[in-house]
């Protein structure tokens, strides 16, 4: 069976959910759009199994201006995607970001503070004696400087801002096809139709790539190379008796982050580079959370030396391989293949900046509302990598 559309989203995650809303949403636009989604259920999709946290400490201006869009966009999610009055809520909290750092990193957490103050980020450094006073549930030994949001860090339901720009976009026209994409018609340098599992073709006048952990493969169909791996990344929830008053969500040097989830704390860390493959499996690693998170957990809050493991999952990073940076826009050879991928654990934060950026270049061949021209592809194939410092 052959079908016709404008735009085909392979990928119905919170990428390609945000970027049919905002095709959906350009009085410009007028066309017609598919979105792609393998699983509607949704069980193992990157954006149903995030911890879903948002900030603006990265090391990169033009990271911090998309998360900056993105936290925006949630303060005022109801206005933008309501559907027949009702509200959105999507339960943000803000109790910030605290990044720790050694004396070794302590330059880097001071380059990265100068960035984000010349982007008027509200953050500030902290000293051991003030990490002490403000949260003096905190140990700081061998901490020398703490870096501390002040305002507009924090967490959200991202599960529920996917499925609330799909059910918008749904609202407004998009079509959602349950399938999975299988091959790409390419012809004089151009995706002309994306082939699914089941014989069906759809054709197109523009394909994007917002398969997650697919990426690759997808970005294969059209015979481009695109060096984003799928990562695993396990979350703990674990009890404590003790109250940590002001809990921000924190990061110590070791890479262990932990954060209030309800009355419980949900952490994670990356893991051991020997223990971190392209992998498609999902499978919780329950050994990482005795031999690298509660030694860290423990060694910086006292009160987490008694702690009780009640849950555990495992979601995924779409990982750029290279620099750890989304690559967002078109292909420079497969001119009308547009790219959201591999955004290596902040892609949630930033959907709705990619989604408006993707849905303006497509509609008036340019970016207008945020200059997305540093996560070009090109970067990756003319070696000019754009590398995030704070990669959680």
């Amino acid at each position: 069976m052959n079908q016709r559309f404008d735009v085909v989203i392979v990928g119905g995650g919170v990428m390609g959910c945000a970027t049919a809303f905002f095709l959906a949403s350009d009085p410009a636009f007028g066309g017609t759009v598919a979105v792609i989604e393998r699983d509607p259920s949704y069980a193992t999709a990157s954006s149903a199994l995030s911890a879903s946290s948002i900030r603006q400490q990265f090391s990169t201006p033009a990271n911090i201006a998309l998360s900056r869009f993105g936290l925006a966009f949630l303060q005022d999610a109801t206005r933008h995607l309501s559907v027949d009055g009702e509200a959105v809520d999507l339960g943000l909290r803000t109790p910030g970001y605290l990044y720790l750092a050694t004396p070794a990193g302590e330059p880097i957490l001071r380059q990265n503070h100068a960035i984000q103050r010349a982007c008027d980020v509200p953050v500030a450094l902290l000293t051991p004696d003030e990490l002490s006073a403000r949260f003096p549930w905190l140990s700081t030994d061998g901490i020398v400087l703490g870096s501390l949001g002040l305002e507009g860090e924090g967490w959200f339901d991202g599960y529920g801002l996917m499925q609330a720009f799909r059910r918008k976009a749904r609202s407004m026209g998009v079509t959602f096809l349950a399938g999975e994409a299988a091959g790409m018609d390419v012809r004089d340098g151009a995706v002309t139709a994306v082939t699914l599992t089941d014989g069906t073709r759809l054709e197109c006048g523009v394909a994007v790539n917002a398969a997650g952990p697919r990426a690759r493969l997808v970005a294969a169909m059209a015979g481009v190379e695109l060096p984003v791996s799928a990562r695993k990344r396990c979350v703990f929830v674990f009890d404590c008796r003790q109250e940590l008053p002001g809990c921000p969500l924190v990061i110590d040097p070791s890479g262990v982050w932990f954060r209030p989830e309800g009355k419980s704390f949900i952490c994670g860390a990356p893991p051991p580079a020997d223990r971190d493959p392209d992998t498609l499996d999902l499978a919780v690693e329950h050994d990482l959370f005795a031999e690298i998170l509660w030694p860290a957990l423990a060694a910086r809050v006292p009160a987490f030396e008694a702690v009780k493991v009640t849950g555990a999952w495992a979601g995924h990073y779409e990982y750029n391989d290279v620099d750890q940076n989304a690559v967002i826009g078109p292909h420079p050879e497969v001119r009308n293949l547009l790219f959201a991928n591999g955004f290596s654990g902040h892609g949630l934060q930033q959907a709705p900046g990619v989604g408006r950026g993707l849905a303006e270049r497509i509609v008036y061949g340019e970016y207008r509302t945020l200059d997305l021209a540093p996560f070009a592809y090109e970067r990756l194939a003319e070696g000019r990598p754009l590398r995030e410092l704070n990669v959680i």
